[in-house]
């Protein structure tokens, strides 16, 4: 019988008269930023204790898991096979109404998804086991064996970067939930592991909306390769799926009480349905509310900004601006002033020609995805929300490029030539550190006395908070090669 920290007693309810545990976005934050946090478990504590009191599907015999985890990815392809019957029969999308609406789904679910697989990372330190494997394998598999190009966590911050949606620090307390606890699992160092392996067996089943998410984002223009990699994965026949299946068998009768792990391994598949969800992100989007969100945003550095010739409806923009209550208000303004032409091209309103185009005097003010949420809703018709197609807003990377493509008419000046050096310099200096931290570590692992030395100044570089990294990338491909 293995004795080990990790099969100790479950996660403690938190003490009556104890203090309430710190928000998941103040618990995420924490983490996600590298940073020990004391609430983490008592966080942890506290969702269990609100799973406990959610239904389960799980069978109530273990030996049944797989036909169970059969019976869901049969349902699930059939449900899928009739969604895309309907939409070849001319129904409409089922999830995203418009660009903006997809990005809005991307941008609420980022704070979990730049944690992907983060519950399985104090399961490394059992390496040698092979029990483990499974679990340790599913992890290896997330990070992308170190290729930056299958690192799930590149993968989404690249698709946050390219589309303006990399600023998700505002969301609600809801989309931070799933990522806390992630994190929460990644750092528990005891009594923790029956509920590991419930959330990893949960959060590895094949679920429809990633199928029809993946479908209609791929509509839309927008790469769905982080969603379409994880339809190949997480299969019951031989992906993460199964293998999370089988740790949950094998380790299970390792424990002292098997019947107690598995009612824990129940606990820890219910913290999947805490927090936001990608289907209650989707239909949390209203285009009217998203439009008044990011002008107000814009209101907090703008409101000084614009000249006193510039009113409307009587007052000054600044005016308007200084309260973000009003915003909705300016907007209705806008429209009865024809500023604002709704149901037509966004370039047939002038307030769109002073944010997108050539001569746009506010040029750069909003973000590729704000320009679409702005877009789409101008050429919504008012009265039901619905957008026609709008144009698809380029990315301020494909802006810059084409005017770099310019020539200059004026040479820069010996301080403008100054400036770019110094941020050559920066640039080097910091792609030399990133160098020397990587031979570092190469020869550091090379003069390890045995493997298990190597491994051990691996697996911090595999933490959630940096395998993402060059190093990080780089120490997952050596442990790759020598876990294998």
């Amino acid at each position: 019988m293995l004795e080990h920290a990790i099969f100790a007693s479950p996660v403690s309810s938190i003490p009556k008269g104890a203090p309430t545990p710190s928000s998941a976005k103040k618990i995420y934050t924490s983490l996600f930023a590298g940073a020990a946090c004391h609430e983490a478990e008592a966080f942890l504590s506290g969702q269990l204790d609100q799973a406990r009191t959610l239904p389960c599907d799980l069978p109530e015999d273990p030996a049944e898991l797989h036909a169970w985890a059969e019976r869901n990815q049969q349902r699930v392809t059939e449900t899928y096979a009739a969604y895309l019957a309907e939409r070849k029969a001319g129904k409409s999308r089922r999830y995203f109404s418009s660009v903006a609406h997809a990005l809005y789904f991307i941008r609420g679910v980022a704070p979990t998804k730049l944690v992907d697989g983060a519950w399985l990372y104090g399961c490394l330190a059992q390496w040698q086991e092979n029990d483990f494997r499974p679990l340790i394998k599913t992890y290896v598999e997330e990070l992308g064996e170190g290729a930056p190009a299958k690192n799930h966590v590149v993968l989404y911050q690249r698709l946050l970067d390219t589309h303006g949606v990399a600023d998700w620090s505002e969301l609600g307390e809801e989309h931070f939930t799933q990522g806390a606890i992630q994190l929460a699992l990644a750092q528990t160092d005891r009594g923790a592991l029956p509920e590991v392996v419930g959330y990893n067996l949960g959060y590895e089943q094949l679920p429809l909306h990633l199928l029809i998410s993946s479908y209609e984002l791929n509509e839309l223009g927008i790469d769905p390769y982080y969603f379409t990699l994880h339809l190949t994965v997480d299969n019951a026949s031989t992906g993460h799926a199964h293998d999370a299946i089988e740790a949950v068998l094998r380790l299970m009768q390792r424990a002292a009480d098997p019947a107690e792990f598995y009612q824990r391994v129940r606990d820890g598949y219910r913290l999947n349905d805490l927090g936001a969800s990608s289907t209650s992100v989707i239909q949390g989007f209203s285009l009217d509310a998203e439009v008044v969100r990011v002008l107000a945003a814009k209101a907090r550095v703008g409101k000084h900004m614009h000249s006193d010739y510039c009113r409307v409806a009587g007052k000054s923009i600044n005016d308007w601006l200084a309260e973000p209550a009003q915003i909705p208000a300016l907007l209705r303004e806008f429209e009865r002033t024809g500023w604002i032409t709704r149901g037509q091209a966004p370039a047939n309103s002038r307030f769109w020609r002073l944010i997108e185009g050539e001569r746009a005097e506010m040029f750069g003010v909003f973000s590729p995805y704000e320009r679409q949420v702005m877009a789409d809703w101008i050429s919504s018709p008012a009265a039901s929300g619905a957008p026609a197609p709008a144009p698809r807003i380029a990315s301020f990377r494909s802006r810059t490029r084409a005017l770099e493509q310019v020539p200059d008419r004026v040479a820069p000046t010996r301080s403008q030539r100054q400036i770019i050096r110094q941020i050559y310099d920066e640039e080097a200096r910091q792609a030399m550190t990133g160098n020397d931290l990587l031979r570092a570590l190469e020869q550091d692992v090379a003069q390890a006395p045995t493997r298990a030395a190597a491994i051990a100044l691996l697996l911090p570089h595999l933490s959630p908070t940096r395998h993402h990294t060059a190093v990080g990338l780089m120490a997952t491909r050596l442990f790759a090669r020598m876990y294998a």
